[in-house]
């Protein structure tokens, strides 16, 4: 059968699509347009997609050969689920493996901000450094403070559990108990209000849903503490970015760490001016091995589609059930 590949990854997923199917990769290192993924896709019976990859109906559509769509992410909220489904063409992610690298992120966020180690390294470079001061780059400790996570998935509760050595009081909101972390860390579940009010540090862990897009905004970001460091490794649109701006701009909160933006990749022109948020460009799950990992994941979903088997990381398994 024939694959199309919206973007060069690593090799260790291309060499087991080829071993038993041809595939077309997207030659430019870059997010391809609507129609080039269209094009792509004809007479093709695979899609491996990324993040970036606006799959919608008009797409899904396109092409009456094609059987399965592997996402290569986690999250799943640039493919319409429910064309696909309604079309009988199963939809897979890559959970799991990159749980601990996205959770090191965040913490190399909240690092980064409350040590200001980005904007030190530009004071630095920039030679102003002229010597020890009592008052130069003041930050905020991390031990002993009280860490908020909002939503406790597998990410967000590797995130908590990371705590554990600055001895950190964890308060975290989710739909239900976490055990895990209530029972190794004494973790209390509060609700978002309680979360915003107490919390030295926030990092956000939910996946981008209508209840979760601009879950904080201006009512939020006034409801945080001065010193309040906010964390976003999840999807850009779950926060407010004007709001977020204006609360950075006149110091409502210390700072962020964005590894996501509401209108990714255009990020505002006014975030970058500011030193109090630390920017990435959604590299969280970028490390060798798990961008490897994640290859080959979904290199095996794409097999087991194809072949008419449930995927092993199947978004929406009812679609056999409907055969």
């Amino acid at each position: 059968m024939k694959i199309f590949v919206t973007r060069k990854i690593p090799e260790s997923g291309l060499k087991i699509l080829k071993k038993e199917h041809e595939i077309e990769v997207f030659q430019h290192d870059r997010v391809p347009t609507k129609e080039e993924i269209i094009n792509g896709l004809k007479g093709k019976d695979g899609l491996l997609c990324l993040l970036s990859d606006s799959i919608d109906e008009d797409i899904i559509k396109s092409e009456p050969k094609l059987k399965m769509i592997a996402n290569y992410a986690v999250g799943y909220d640039n493919i319409d689920i429910k064309t696909a489904t309604d079309k009988k063409i199963p939809v897979s992610n890559t959970p799991g493996v990159l749980t601990d690298t996205t959770a090191e992120m965040a913490w190399a966020q909240l690092f980064s901000v409350a040590r200001r180690i980005v904007e030190g390294d530009k004071y630095t470079r920039a030679g102003k450094f002229k010597g020890w001061g009592p008052l130069l780059m003041l930050g905020q400790d991390i031990s002993n403070k009280t860490l908020g996570v909002i939503g406790t998935g597998r990410i967000g509760t590797t995130f908590a559990l990371k705590s554990k050595g600055f001895d950190m009081k964890v308060l975290y909101t989710d739909e239900h108990i976490n055990e895990t972390l209530e029972s190794k860390i004494n973790a209390k579940k509060v609700g978002l209000v309680e979360l915003l009010e107490k919390s030295d540090f926030i990092s956000i862990h939910v996946p981008l849903t209508d209840d979760t897009y601009h879950l904080i905004s201006e009512g939020e970001l006034k409801i945080m503490k001065k010193n309040a460091i906010l964390i976003n490794t999840s999807r850009g649109p779950v926060v407010d970015e004007k709001a977020l701006i204006k609360a950075l701009k006149e110091k409502w909160i210390f700072g962020a760490g964005l590894d996501v933006y509401e209108h990714e990749p255009n990020v505002d022109e006014k975030l970058k001016k500011l030193d109090n948020v630390v920017l990435q460009p959604h590299s969280a799950s970028a490390t060798f091995e798990t961008r490897s990992k994640m290859a080959i994941i979904a290199a095996e979903n794409m097999i087991a589609g194809l072949k008419g088997e449930i995927p092993p990381n199947c978004i929406n398994p009812d679609v056999f059930e409907r055969k």
